[in-house]
C-alpha cells in the first residue's frame, strides 16, 4: 500500500471522469423524439458498463486510499497481508475490466449511426480515459505484488491435533531409543520373591517293589 497515493489518485480521477461523463451526457434524445438513448450506438449496455465499472473503481480507490492513510495504525500482520492480497487481486481485475471496457466502448462508438447534438465529448472522454486507466492499474498491480513479496509471510501455527500427534510420536520414539547405559540394573524396583523348588515327578512315585 505504501507509495500508492499518486497512482491511486490518477485512477480515481479517471474513473470519476468516465462515469460522470456518461451519466451527464451519455444519454441523449433525437430531435424527432424525446426518448433518451445511449450515445454509444444506442446500446444501453455500453453506457451501463462504463458507469458501473467507473463507480466501482472510484469506490475501491477511496477504500484503498483510506488504508494508505491508516497504514501506520494497522499493527496486525495478518490484516496487512490480506490487504496486500486484495490490492493485487483488484488491480489485476480492474486492468482487465478497463481494457475490455475500452474495446467495447470504442467499438460501439465507431458503429454509431445516429448523430446527437450533445454527447460527443462525453463518449470520447470515456473512451480515452478508459485506455489511460489500463497502464495505471497495471502499475498498481506491479507495486502491490512487489510489496506482497517484500512482506514476510504469515507465521504458521500448529493446531492442537498436530501438536499432540508430534508429542506422542516424540515420546514413543524417545522411550524406545533410550539405551540403558546409565549403570542402573535392569529390574530396578521389581521385588523378587523366593521360589519353592518343585520336586520332580518321578520322586513322587512309590517304589515299594
Amino acid at each position: 500500500m505504501n507509495g500508492f497515493s499518486t497512482p491511486v489518485s490518477y485512477t480515481e480521477v479517471f474513473s470519476l471522469i468516465i462515469f460522470a461523463s456518461l451519466v451527464t451526457e451519455g444519454y441523449q434524445n433525437l430531435t424527432t423524439t424525446s426518448q433518451l438513448h445511449c450515445i454509444l450506438n444506442d446500446n444501453g449496455a455500453a453506457c451501463c458498463y462504463g458507469i458501473t465499472v467507473g463507480v466501482l473503481a472510484f469506490l475501491q480507490c477511496l477504500l484503498f486510499l483510506g488504508f494508505d492513510v491508516f497504514d501506520t495504525s494497522i499493527t496486525a500482520h495478518k490484516f496487512k497481508y490480506a490487504i496486500l492480497v486484495l490490492d493485487v487481486t483488484f488491480s489485476i481485475i480492474w486492468t482487465c475490466l478497463w481494457f475490455v471496457g475500452f474495446c467495447f466502448l470504442a467499438n460501439q462508438w465507431n458503429r454509431s449511426t445516429n448523430h446527437y447534438l450533445l454527447g460527443t465529448s462525453a463518449a470520447r472522454a470515456s473512451i480515452a480515459f478508459a485506455i489511460l486507466s489500463v497502464p495505471c492499474w497495471v502499475y498498481l498491480a506491479y507495486r502491490a505484488l512487489k510489496n506482497l513479496w517484500a512482506e514476510p509471510p504469515v507465521p504458521y501455527k500448529r493446531t492442537l491435533d498436530e501438536g499432540s500427534v508430534a508429542l506422542t510420536t516424540l515420546s514413543s520414539s524417545t522411550t524406545t531409543s533410550l539405551p540403558n547405559n546409565m549403570g542402573y540394573p535392569e529390574n530396578v524396583g521389581v521385588t523378587s520373591y523366593p521360589s519353592t523348588p518343585v520336586p520332580h515327578r518321578l520322586t513322587l512315585m512309590n517304589t515299594d517293589d
